[in-house]
């Protein structure tokens, strides 16, 4: 039997996932054991601030929008209370993440952040450097001024063109995003652009032509240093990709150590729900599969890899969203 079947998008074949794939959590649709990610250590913990975007972007993962609520906000006392969990259980835990939706849109941002820095750790937000942030420009500098390069700051922009840019996330987007990113660069933010490859240009392609764009608006980033712009692959939990299996670790050569799910967790809050809930990824906020605990203490089980996502983007596409790249600790 074929692993996908035939459709047509815009006049163009596509390979759609074979319905019998990633229906069963412990074997593939051939009949192979299904690997598995045995929990490491807590490096990277991410909050999702809420879905609710000032934008609607095309291929959203999550699917934010100016009406997606389906993750409410967060708030001040909800982080806090898993800050607080890291420190009563001693976990080795550096970085804190915030992702959206966009997290500015967050009224309890600022004091998010804050209390996060205050108490010690580095802290990441990913935003599109609009609108929602650039109303808060006071407070970010005081923020910078008085934690510097322990708050940085990832922002989207999706190509170096703004045709295209403006064609995922809609006109006008990739001109305010630069506008945004300038400001935070001109005022000496630790900052990182977040590309995408959703155009099927080859990753050395897509860091010249940042590169240019960057020298040409003078921003001081380096665009062939992987930290400093991040090339995610594209997920469409609807095309074909191949499952992995526990044999994959070694035809593929890879450590599950180093994926994101062996050193790090999401927390989210479902509209409706009285608290907050521990992920096992931020790619996956809605599949409740992945869905561990309420408390960081009960969200070290291990992760099957039970999803498009986790092939495409995770195993095969080699992608992180950690500043601090997940790797195995060393012995």
């Amino acid at each position: 039997m074929a692993s996908y079947v035939e459709a047509k998008i815009d006049g163009f074949p596509l390979k759609q996932l074979q319905p019998a794939k990633f229906s069963n959590p412990q074997f593939t649709a051939s009949g192979e054991m299904r690997a598995t990610v045995d929990f490491v250590e807590l490096r990277t913990l991410w909050f999702n601030t809420g879905t609710l975007c000032n934008l609607k972007c095309k291929h959203c993962y999550i699917e934010s929008s100016p009406r997606n609520d389906r993750l409410v906000y967060l708030d001040t006392n909800d982080v806090c209370s898993y800050l607080d969990e890291i420190g009563r259980l001693n976990l080795p835990t550096e970085e804190i993440g915030f992702t959206g939706g966009e997290p500015f849109m967050n009224p309890d941002a600022i004091n998010i952040i804050r209390s996060t820095l205050l108490r010690g750790f580095h802290v990441l937000v990913l935003t599109n450097a609009m609108r929602p942030m650039m109303k808060l420009e006071t407070p970010l500098l005081e923020l910078r001024s008085q934690f510097g390069k322990s708050l940085s700051l990832r922002v989207s922009l999706d190509h170096h063109t703004q045709s295209l840019h403006d064609s995922e996330r809609g006109d006008g987007s990739w001109e305010a995003a630069l506008t945004g990113l300038q400001w935070l660069t001109n005022n000496d933010f630790s900052v990182s652009v977040a590309g995408r490859t959703l155009w099927n240009l080859n990753e050395s392609t897509i860091r010249r032509d940042f590169a240019n764009l960057f020298a040409e608006k003078r921003l001081s980033i380096d665009a062939y240093n992987s930290s400093e712009l991040v090339i995610f692959p594209e997920m469409n939990p609807n095309d074909d990709v191949p499952e992995i299996t526990a044999a994959c670790w070694k035809t593929l050569n890879q450590n599950p150590a180093n994926l994101m799910c062996a050193n790090s967790r999401m927390v989210i809050k479902r509209s409706g729900d009285d608290k907050p809930h521990v992920i096992a990824c931020t790619l996956l906020p809605y599949d409740t599969q992945f869905s561990i605990s309420e408390s960081l203490a009960d969200a070290h089980r291990s992760i099957t890899l039970n999803h498009p996502n986790c092939s495409k983007f995770c195993v095969l596409g080699g992608g992180s969203c950690s500043t601090r790249r997940d790797r195995a600790p060393s012995k």
